[in-house]
This record gives structure tokens, sequence and C-alpha cells, in this order.
């Protein structure tokens, strides 16, 4: 069994390059990923003839391939329909027994009051996040697969009034605000998807458990170590059968990134999986070979057809 997950970068059919240009990079990695269960992010969706919205962009770059006929889920507005920016995507060649989306139900929306808004904001207001998580219930031959696929908020400051003029700042301290509700978001999320972690083990103390996605963290942040739960931060051995365990360690280190920024290599995207599966585990693969600067491409307004994450993909012998 192979899973893998992959941000593709708003996988739309109205960007610059144009869709195809896109599909003819993108479907040779899907097919290179050879997976049974395919975890996708930042999948965009698109209105047609008055129907509802849905993920045509995503059917394009499956089309012709083993994937177009997989069973999926996806995230969907409260109208039942995909949503206009960034769903999370789970195609499955085995059933999928049961899905859900998660957002502020395991934890409420925080509650802050912006300290560098303009015009002042007299009382604290609710703070929650735009994404939710996804959930499915896969069901192998060997037993359920508990899968959450995420994508965390990311590291952008997230807005405060009157401190944005254009991409600038108009103050260094409205800049670091929004940069500390977005990490409070991020975190908010990453507690959310351990309480579900934990409400899965209390229910089936030995599961199969994968959570996958793009973290928007790298190894040793706030949110990977919560959705983690080491030992050696929870200083309970007892709990040990509660950790997830990142297939990353067994990738060399000049190999375990990503992304890339400013020429360094960056592990955003993680695969971690409760130790009932650690008996399967073969192999892991980040395939970022052609991997470019994400940074470079934002300072010369160049366009790539690829994502600027790589894959990630596990392999077990389920």
């Amino acid at each position: 069994m192979r899973i893998a997950t992959f941000n593709i970068e708003n996988l739309d059919e109205t960007t610059s390059p144009t869709l195809e240009d896109r599909i003819a990079v993108l479907k040779p990695q899907l097919m290179r990923l050879d997976a049974d269960i395919l975890c996708l992010q930042e999948i965009h969706g698109q209105e047609r003839d008055g129907r509802p919205r849905e993920l045509l962009a995503l059917q394009a770059l499956i089309k012709d391939t083993p994937y177009q006929g997989y069973n999926i889920s996806y995230t969907e507005t409260s109208a039942e329909q995909a949503y206009d920016k960034r769903n999370l995507v789970i195609l499955s060649k085995y059933p999928i027994l049961e899905t859900r989306q998660v957002r502020n139900e395991y934890v409420d929306d925080l509650m802050y009051r912006r300290i560098t808004a303009s015009p002042h904001e007299p009382e604290a207001k609710e703070v929650g996040w735009e994404r939710p998580v996804l959930y499915a219930k896969i069901g192998h031959p060997q037993g359920p697969v508990h899968l959450i696929n995420i994508h965390l908020k990311s590291r952008l400051p997230s807005a405060v009034p009157g401190q944005r003029e254009g991409f600038a700042y108009r103050t260094v301290s409205g800049w670091a605000e929004g940069y500390f509700i977005s990490s409070m978001k991020r975190v908010g999320q990453a507690l959310e998807v351990r309480l579900m972690v934990d409400e899965i083990f209390d229910d089936e103390p030995d599961a199969k458990i994968i959570v996958c996605g793009d973290f928007n963290a790298e190894p040793g942040q706030v949110p990977v170590e919560a959705i983690a739960g080491r030992i050696e931060n929870t200083g309970n051995a007892s709990l040990g059968h509660r950790q997830l365990l990142p297939c990353s360690n067994s990738i060399p280190k000049e190999s375990r990134y990503s992304h890339l920024h400013e020429g360094h290599g960056n592990l955003l995207d993680h695969m971690m999986i409760s130790r009932a599966l650690l008996a399967h585990y073969q192999a892991a693969e980040i395939h970022n070979e052609a991997l470019h600067d994400e940074s470079i491409a934002f300072a010369t307004d160049k366009k790539y057809p690829e994502s600027d994450h790589a894959p990630f993909v596990v392999q077990f012998s389920l």
C-alpha cells in the first residue's frame, strides 16, 4: 500500500501558466507516486453553467490515469459544493467507509483583541481558522485505516485592520501581530487534529492512523510536536502508544525537505503514523529533485507550472 501527500499549489483553470501546461508537468509526478491513496491540498473549485462548484481542474489532471477511477472525498461548503479555493482531497483505491471535515468542532474560536488595529478595537473578537481538516476511514482488507489530510494555516500574517497597504505593512508591530495571529490559528488547528487522534485511540487503542499534508511547520515546531505527541514532551511513557511517528526520519537529512526558500530546504509536508502501522512501514520518499526555490519565483514574478511543494510518498507492506 502506497500513500502520498502533495500540495499541488493553486490548481485552477485560470492560472498562469495554463492548466494544460501544469498538467503536462503534474501528471507525470502523480504517476510516479503510484499511490493507492493520494492526499492533495490546494485544489480549487470551478463553476460551469450555474451548476454547483466542482473540482473540474482536478478531473482534467487525473483523466486517463488510474486515479480517475478512485473513490474521492473532498472538503465542501455548507451548500454541499467544493470550496472556491484550497480544497483538501482524498483519492482512494480502497472504499471510503466514512468521511467528514472538522473545523472548530473540538476547539472553539479563539477570543483575541487586535492591539495594532486601526481604528482601535475596544474588545476581543472571535478568531477561527479558515480551512477544515479532512478525515476518511479507509476500508482496507486488513482492517480500517484512519486518514487525516491537513493544510494548516500558512506563515503569512493574518489581516489586522488598518495595517496593510497593498503588499506592505504600515508598522513592524502590525506585521508582527498578524504573524502572531497566524501562529495561533496554526497551533489551534494542530490541537484540533491531536484531539481527533486521541478520540480515535479512545475507541480503538490499536488504530491504524495516518496524519499527512502541508503542516506549514518544520520538525520541532509547535504544530508538528502537538500532533506527534512524543513521550519526550508528555513525560508519560504510558502514553507512548498514542504518539505518531514521522516517516521523514527514514529519509537522509540532505534529502529531507519538501520546500525551498532562499536556498534553504524546509520540511513543511509530513506523514505521521501510529505504532500499529509501524510494523508494516517499509520506506518513505520525497520527490524533490526538480523543486524550484519559491522565494526566487516570487522575487522575479515568474510562475512555474510545477508546485513549490514536493510530493511525499510512503510504502507499507499491508
